[in-house]
């Protein structure tokens, strides 16, 4: 960061940064040109898309800090072996592909393990064309093989995160990417926000980044994707995920549009999630031009409602 850009932190984010911390109000830590609301517990941020945290960016040592008094209200629990129920309160639904990721899917299932206060099942959904991990998989974790119609099909996220809901047996599914590891109440706090009359739900306030040596590399706030919570009644009622994303981006953000449509999230994050460190996806190098990012460009022209009828139509769903 240049003289300026640390000169600028230290005298409009600093004093601000250091209150809400020295108060451990940290989940009200937003850049100086942001918007937020609170409900007393989570912030709701008033922009559409993510942001980095720009204090984190020039001073590393306040994400970190940062980080630690999250982690500290909020801890992530890591345990290999877990109590499933098959009357959950609550679904884990993992989309996968391939064998370089497994080692992050494998952390991401030991924060599932160490999940309280809530009964839940894990479905991991690996989508490729032959079975590649279920030998590496916790006995205590259900698995879901998709085969793909060619060698070369891109991954549809979409698809695993469908096919994981059709046999999940929770009252509330969590949609959760195999690299993010969350806090040990995660899904207890998901149960209680929809005991508060809420079918979609976000509770994610920061995303903390590591970099290939676990080090915390950026600190991202108001990210709609990578874990998403909803009523498994509610989930199909706005027609799932859109099977037409295929390869990387826009999905999460015409489920929330759609969501939005249904009745409204529960958007005040308050919960930390740990990023685990991996090369950025083929689509994503492409920003914009991405395939599946023009398609969601495409698709948000369409109003929501009419967006929840044709996937209803699709699934056979008249209701």
């Amino acid at each position: 960061m240049s003289l300026r850009h640390r000169i600028g932190a230290l005298l409009y984010d600093w004093p601000k940064f250091e209150l809400r911390m020295r108060t451990g109000k940290w989940v009200l830590v937003h850049n100086r040109a942001e918007t937020i609301t609170t409900d007393g517990r989570g912030v709701l941020c008033h922009w559409q898309f993510t942001s980095d945290l720009h204090i984190a960016n020039v001073f590393p040592s306040a994400g970190r800090r940062l980080m630690r008094a999250a982690l500290r209200d909020w801890p992530i629990s890591l345990r290999d072996d877990a109590t499933t129920s098959e009357q959950p309160d609550v679904s884990f639904i993992i989309g996968h592909r391939g064998l370089a990721r497994l080692p992050l899917l494998l952390q991401t299932l030991r924060s599932i393990a160490g999940q309280r206060d809530v009964t839940f099942e894990c479905i991991v959904v690996e989508q490729s064309q032959t079975r590649e991990i279920d030998a590496s998989l916790p006995k205590w974790v259900r698995y879901l093989h998709t085969a793909t119609p060619s060698p070369d099909f891109d991954y549809s996220r979409s698809w695993t995160f469908n096919a994981g809901a059709e046999i999940a047996r929770g009252r509330v599914l969590i949609l959760h990417d195999n690299d993010m590891l969350m806090p040990e109440r995660y899904a207890a706090e998901a149960v209680a926000r929809v005991s508060d009359g809420y079918s979609f739900i976000d509770l994610k306030r920061f995303v903390f980044y590591l970099d290939e040596g676990d080090a915390l590399e950026t600190v991202v706030q108001n990210l709609h994707g990578g874990s998403v919570i909803a009523t498994r009644d509610a989930y199909f009622d706005i027609g799932g995920f859109d099977e037409s994303f295929v390869g990387w981006g826009g999905e999460d953000n015409d489920f929330r549009e759609r969501a939005e449509e249904h009745g409204g999230i529960y958007g005040f994050g308050y919960l930390p999630i740990v990023h685990l460190f991996h090369a950025p996806q083929k689509g994503k190098l492409q920003g914009a031009d991405a395939p599946a990012v023009k398609r969601y460009r495409e698709l948000s022209q369409i109003p929501a409602k009419e967006r929840i009828a044709r996937l209803r139509a699709l699934r056979g769903d008249q209701k």
